[in-house]
């Protein structure tokens, strides 16, 4: 072997011992990936809707006035008046803001608070009336049974919901009492219910005779009866309802506000003085 074919092999054999000295090196492991940062929350902004009310300084207020002792209208001064006109003036007044209310009939009061015509209603109007609509409810703030009236002297005999079989029964359109009605229509069997634009409506054709009960709030019954000794309130309660005040969807702030006040005038005696003013006779 000539000195360039020694050369050539000593330099072949270098090589491939480095490279098997190499393979056998353990090599670096890669760094762990890095999790990607989340993405900050998203900050809520406040809505916009108890700003425009404190701007103006009025809380305007949608109102059914036909619904004694809870909102209606006085013969003598025509003036709103009730235990929800008193109660949502003093919830106002702990927000620092005067009330407009804007009366409507009942139907139209929900259309008018998505239109903009008013902030709220407050007008016995239960979650169950308002819960097809997009809206947002204040706490509850009073339970109002829904019972069964007669004529005097109970000409049918009617004592409870199995008695109304085979009856026909009025109630006010859009009202609470308007499903429960329905549905027990379908329990006991109703002959039919009729449905009137108000409550007193239905009273009046109770007391002509034309149909035998009415489903209605309790309170609102035990008025009629004392203005009225022409019917008769069962005491069973048939169901209860929450009354609320009613808001345009996005009104957070302002509901927020308006439940800090309504507490505070529960904690003041205040809201007690108004049902004992107003809803004695029915609680």
């Amino acid at each position: 072997m000539d000195s360039r074919t020694t050369r050539r092999f000593t330099l072949i054999a270098g090589l491939a011992m480095w490279a098997l000295a190499g393979c056998g090196r353990q090599q670096p492991a890669e760094p762990p990936a890095q999790p990607a940062a989340a993405a900050p929350a998203p900050v809520e902004q406040p809505d916009a809707a108890l700003k425009a009310v404190k701007d103006k300084g009025v809380l305007v207020v949608g109102v059914a006035p036909f619904y004694a002792p809870f909102e209606s209208t006085n013969e003598k001064t025509k003036e709103i008046e009730g235990f929800d006109v008193d109660l949502v003036r003093a919830i106002a007044a702990k927000m620092g803001l005067g009330v407009k209310h804007k009366p409507a009939e009942w139907q139209a009061l929900l259309g008018g608070l998505d239109k903009g015509d008013h902030d709220l209603i407050f007008s016995a109007m239960s979650k169950k009336e308002a819960a097809a609509a997009n809206v947002e409810f204040s706490d509850v703030y009073y339970h109002l049974d829904d019972i069964i009236i007669t004529a005097k002297g109970n000409p049918k005999s009617i004592q409870g919901k199995a008695d109304l079989k085979d009856k026909v029964v009025g109630v006010q359109l859009g009202s609470g009492s308007e499903p429960l009605a329905d549905g027990i229509k379908g329990e006991v069997g109703i002959k039919e219910v009729k449905k009137y634009k108000l409550t007193q409506d239905a009273m009046n054709d109770l007391k002509a005779g034309r149909i035998d009960g009415v489903i209605a709030g309790y309170t609102f019954a035990v008025e009629q009866t004392r203005q009225d000794p022409s019917f008769v309130v069962l005491a069973a309660p048939l169901a209860s309802a929450e009354l609320v005040g009613v808001f345009r969807k996005g009104s957070g702030s302002l509901v927020a506000e308006f439940n800090k006040a309504l507490a505070a005038v529960k904690a003041d005696g205040t809201y007690d003085q108004l049902v004992a003013k107003w809803l004695a006779l029915g609680k």
